[in-house]
């Protein structure tokens, strides 16, 4: 299977930050080697590939259900993320929200209900593997050193939206008065990597364990903290005053048996794929 990827040559970075949240710290000197990375999160339509030529079934299909975002009726107290995550029978892959209806360009939106079994299934298949943490993040920074967010400091600058990230109130209100979810990938600029969507639309898997619990109002409900791995990115439900973290160095740890309507992957290569 052909990748549309980049290579990176790898090197020395900074990774971490102090200035936001805990689990953030501390800002720090990695290094990564060359590798390539899929220019785009997985898709609907590659995720298909992958099931047809596979047989494959997710976890979430398995067990007959997956976590759906929610938005509630008004605010809510935003310590309780079982106000807005529902378990949703049926909810899977090619059907992520039971009972509303497919957008047109579906299959061009990040794949998502795909726990981290899946993700490293397709990334086998398609030749590849979940990235590190590391890898993840020195692709996110697009070369951009101690830069707040993948495109730089400016959340939006000159006025314009850079990444698929919560319009309004969470959990409540979404401007003008849309709902949350994802789009197609690609919509938004890519960073200096030339890579899209590295920030916000979905969260990301990474291979890589997560030490300390993050107390992320996005995090799925019931996690069994004992084995958790790093997240990356944000994704369409992060809001500013809730969970800003839509940065490169954001992170959160989620169980690898978790399945959600905003987690999604894409693949890392030890050598270009052909």
């Amino acid at each position: 299977m052909s990748r549309h990827c980049k290579m990176l040559s790898g090197g020395e970075f900074r990774m971490g930050s102090n200035r936001h949240y805990p689990e953030e710290r501390p800002e720090r000197t990695a290094q990564v080697d060359e590798f390539a990375i899929d220019v785009f999160p997985v898709r609907n339509s590659d995720f298909a590939e992958f099931v047809e030529a596979t047989q494959y079934v997710t976890l979430a299909e398995r067990r007959g259900h997956s976590h759906v975002f929610q938005m509630t009726e008004g605010p809510v107290p935003l310590n309780n993320s079982d106000l807005w995550w529902k378990a949703v029978p049926g909810a899977c892959w090619h059907n992520p929200n039971p009972g509303t209806e497919l957008p047109g360009d579906f299959n061009e939106h990040p794949v998502v209900h795909v726990a981290l079994d899946d993700a490293k299934a397709f990334a086998a298949w398609a030749g590849g593997r979940l990235p590190t943490e590391a890898e993840w993040e020195f692709a996110a920074r697009g070369g951009l050193r101690n830069a707040q967010f993948a495109w730089g400091d400016e959340f939006a600058p000159d006025g314009q939206r850079m990444a698929q990230v919560w319009q309004g109130a969470f959990p409540w209100y979404y401007a003008p008065g849309g709902k949350p979810g994802t789009v197609r990938v690609g919509q938004f600029p890519a960073n200096g990597h030339g890579l899209h969507d590295m920030i916000g639309n979905v969260w990301e898997w990474t291979q890589s364990g997560f030490i300390e619990p993050a107390t992320c109002c996005s995090c799925s409900p019931q996690q069994d903290w004992n084995t958790l791995f790093a997240l990356k990115g944000g994704s369409h439900l992060c809001a500013a005053e809730y969970c800003l973290r839509y940065r490169p160095a954001a992170r959160i740890g989620v169980a690898g048996a978790s399945s959600t309507s905003h987690i999604g992957f894409r693949c890392v290569y030890d050598a270009s794929p052909k």
